[in-house]
């Protein structure tokens, strides 16, 4: 092989290489950390699916889990649904989302009072 045709390979060669670790090889290890954690379910845990569904695991069977999204139901889904397994400090409280809803339904007003007086000035 001469240096010529050496040369042009070369840059395809490391755009290879490139695509593997900055591409490849990130997403293969949050595939795995995702079926790990998907292999470690266990009843009782809070979880969201990758829908955004919030439920408590009440049974792992094969590859399906029982989710109880409220009291006395009961929904079940495959484990590749399970998004992530929520700990205590990822939710917010009941108190802290009512809050915050008050606060955006303020601003909301607020905001459409100032755009309705300059639209009458």
């Amino acid at each position: 092989m001469d240096m010529g045709q050496l040369g042009s390979i070369l840059p395809l060669i490391l755009l290879v290489v490139v695509f593997y670790f900055l591409l490849i090889r990130p997403q293969r290890k949050r595939q795995q950390e995702a079926v790990k954690m998907q292999n470690s379910l266990a009843p009782g845990a809070r979880v969201m699916t990758t829908t955004g569904l919030f439920g408590t695991v009440v049974a792992v069977e094969n590859e399906d889990v029982v989710l109880e999204v409220a009291p006395g139901i009961e929904t079940r889904w495959v484990k590749a649904a399970i998004g992530r397994v929520v700990t205590p400090g990822d939710a917010p409280a009941a108190g802290e989302d009512e809050e915050g809803d008050k606060e955006s339904e303020a601003t909301v007003d607020h905001n459409g009072d100032q755009g309705s007086s300059s639209k009458q000035s």
